[in-house]
């Protein structure tokens, strides 16, 4: 049973995207998505925002596969404070080709005050819909 996801039974509203399960491997839902690498086959990196609601708790974190990661936060292993505060929807995004220029760019975001941060999801998604469903088209 190695490489497979526990299920999380402490939580009450499930995350998970259709025609998954807590149990289902990664690459088993990555086989679904474009995991990670640009149409050159480059690395670069993803500052992506996750909310547990519309104008709830925000998280700013960067990733070289904005699938994976936002698998994870919504399947409750993508961190503490991600699981503690139930943040399960991918509400803004933006691709940088080098990763390096992503970490910068996650940091600025992250000094920001919340009001920027808003705005900035506001400008990409003002209705606040749970952006990982596009992933999947």
């Amino acid at each position: 049973m190695a490489g497979l996801v526990p299920a999380i039974a402490h939580r009450s509203v499930p995350l998970l995207m259709a025609g998954t399960s807590p149990a289902m491997t990664w690459g088993g839902v990555c086989g679904r998505l474009t995991c990670g690498v640009d149409d050159q086959g480059m690395r670069g990196g993803w500052v992506y925002i996750m909310a547990n609601r519309p104008f709830g708790t925000l998280y700013v974190g960067v990733t070289n596969d904005l699938a994976r990661r936002a698998w994870e936060h919504r399947t409750g292993i993508g961190g503490r404070f991600t699981s503690r505060y139930r943040l399960g929807m991918l509400v803004y995004s933006e691709w940088h080709g080098e990763i390096g220029r992503a970490i910068q760019r996650e940091t600025s975001i992250k000094r920001w005050p919340r009001q920027w941060k808003l705005n900035l999801i506001e400008t990409q998604n003002p209705q606040w819909r749970d952006l990982f469903e596009t992933l999947l088209a």
